[in-house]
């Protein structure tokens, strides 16, 4: 029906005649001249309706806003000053010479204006309203060419694009499953996919020693602004292959996909740190190091402290006594703005926030201000300024407590701080980090940290089972900006070392049998090296189009609640349904 595109119409088609197609997105009526600017998903072009041609520019009387058109015309240099640079189309305008109505519409719920604030539940309810949006067309279509991109390299890296099946057996990977009842099979139940895990380790066996799939995922989870309960992974993996290989290849991978796409420059080489450090260091596992911010241990300082508030954690081998320094806090921190991070921190379990303004370090313990001062020995606040190298007219915070509660709430303080202040050193920081535990303990038992097909880095089973809790992994995550953008390890490959891991998990013979016996029975029969990896595609969208909502970057996304407000999803089905799969539904009261 068109001859192009909106954007297709430019100054090398003046004094020809084109046919675009799409929705009107603005009318104008300026001393009677219709103009009409018409939006497809790849920009605006401006139609012109003068009254010279009557019977067309009646038509064009009628048009409304959002209702979707036809037009044919003949394209004009627009007069000299009128010009718009920022649409493609901006130099041109096309002189209407037909229009045909294709179909009218209502008033829209909410206007399409990027600066137009509309309440998420209602751009969810009418979201094919909201895709309209150019911001939103943009993200979805820079979304398509990551995937372009993905599966260009892959191919050209010798990969193979394998698909995995939907419809599996539930496993554990730390997450719920979404289940699917059976109707040939009363009583039973499919799983959906957390990651097609085991099915591409199973590929490897078979000899596919490269595979990649971008791949839809289902957990069924409490969900975050980051986070829904139907994802899409680009997912990765290679035999006979180390950590080294893999990592360089993906990081090839995803350099160049920066460049191409948001044309970023990462360097040529991504810092490489260990879960350890960037635990000490920053808080999590997933460090932001676009902030020049970082804790400093001063445990050791507070240990014969009077101050119980500090010198008890520091004798608690489960506690952290730390701090970090604020350049120039003084002048950047207003004492709402403190008062206000107290509470931040109050959210993630830290029972306060103590900090210590350094005025002028020539006075001593005069030339600091704070409620806590008086509590510390002068040797105490000497060393701290010390370690801290603080300067005049800094501001030094002090996380005390559990050691996760202080790395959850000071690493979320780093964050907001960073963010507040606008303190990013540099637009992308990439990095991986590595050596993570093998396994984390709660509940007085083991659980993987990562899954428990990830390959520790020990020599032999023995090894394994003397010091399990001290056992790190060959597990590798890339970290962009604070984000985990990509997970993955070297598998386990010897079937005696899976049933071991398996063991210290808690799982016993019967389950693993039970569960996963086609993995154990696979591993016996030549199982090469391999590992591989899994990247978020929706995170990586997010990323690359500059927002920190995942719901902007998916089509028809889920709630925070896992519903769709478009569809009404999840809906009551039938009794027959039901009936059918021998199921009957029980509802419960919530406490």
């Amino acid at each position: 029906m068109r001859s192009h595109y909106s954007s297709e119409v430019n100054e090398s088609l003046v004094d020809k005649t084109v046919e675009i197609c799409g929705w009107v997105h603005r009318r104008r009526d300026h001393g009677g001249v219709i103009f009409l600017d018409i939006r497809d998903r790849t920009g605006l072009v401006q139609l012109v309706y003068e009254p010279e041609n009557a019977s067309v520019f009646e038509q064009a009387n009628h048009v409304r806003h959002e209702y979707v058109i036809k037009a044919k015309g003949l394209v004009k240099l627009r007069p000299l000053g009128q010009e718009n640079n920022n649409l493609a189309s901006g130099k041109i305008e096309i002189i209407g010479q037909s229009l045909e109505l294709i179909n009218r519409a209502k008033t829209i719920p909410f206007q399409l204006d990027e600066h137009q604030h509309v309440g998420e539940d209602v751009r969810l309810k009418y979201r094919y309203i909201d895709l309209r949006r150019p911001e939103i067309q943009n993200r979805l279509i820079q979304r398509a060419r990551i995937s372009q991109f993905v599966r260009h390299y892959l191919n050209e890296h010798g990969f193979l694009d394998i698909e995995t099946p939907f419809l599996t057996k539930a496993t554990p990977e730390g997450a719920r499953d979404y289940l699917v009842p059976s109707r040939n099979h009363h009583g039973k139940f499919y799983a959906l996919p957390q990651s097609p895990q085991l099915f591409k380790q199973l590929l490897m066996v078979s000899g596919f020693d490269r595979y990649y799939q971008i791949v839809k995922c289902f957990r069924d989870e409490d969900l975050r602004a980051d986070r829904q309960p139907e994802f899409t992974q680009i997912d990765i993996e290679a035999s006979f292959i180390d950590e080294n290989t893999l990592m360089n290849l993906m990081e090839d991978m995803v350099r160049r996909l920066f460049k191409q796409t948001a044309d970023a420059d990462f360097p040529l080489q991504f810092p490489v740190i260990s879960y350890a450090e960037a635990m000490t260091k920053y808080g999590s596992d997933k460090p932001d190091l676009r902030i020049p911010l970082h804790f400093i241990d001063v445990k050791n300082i507070m240990q014969n402290e009077e101050f119980k508030v500090f010198s008890a954690p520091a004798n608690d081998e489960k506690s952290r006594v730390i701090a970090m320094r604020l350049a120039n806090g003084n002048a950047l921190l207003t004492r709402k703005m403190l008062d206000d991070y107290t509470k931040f921190v109050g959210i993630y379990g830290a029972k306060g926030l103590a900090y210590i303004k350094v005025n002028e370090m020539a006075k001593g313990k005069e030339g600091l201000q704070s409620p806590i001062v008086k509590n510390l020995s002068d040797e105490a606040l000497t060393k701290v300024l010390e370690v801290t190298e603080a300067k005049d007219g800094d501001i030094i915070f002090f996380g005390a407590g559990r050691a996760n509660i202080i790395n959850d709430s000071m690493g979320a303080l780093r964050v907001k701080i960073g963010e507040d202040l606008k303190l990013h050193t540099k637009a992308w920081a990439p990095l991986w980090v590595v050596d993570f535990p093998m396994f984390e303990e709660a509940d007085g038992r083991l659980y993987a940290l990562h899954h428990p097909f990830t390959a520790p880095k020990v020599d032999n089973v023995d090894e394994l089972k003397a010091h399990p809790e001290k056992a790190l992994s060959r597990a590798y995550d890339m970290v962009i900006n604070g984000y985990e953008v990509g997970g993955g390890s070297i598998r386990i490959h010897d079937q005696q070392m899976q049933q071991t891991v398996f063991e210290l998990l808690g799982i016993n013979e019967e389950e693993a049998k039970e569960k996963f016996s086609f993995l154990l029975d696979a591993l016996q029969y030549g199982a090469p090296i391999h590992g591989g990896i899994a990247f978020g595609l929706d995170r990586l969208t997010m990323l690359i189009t500059h927002t920190t909502n995942i719901r902007d970057v998916i089509a028809f996304p889920k709630t925070q609640t896992a519903s769709c407000l478009m569809t009404e999803a999840p809906a009551e089905v039938s009794n027959e349904q039901l009936q059918e799969l021998a199921i009957k539904t029980v509802i419960t009261e919530k406490a």
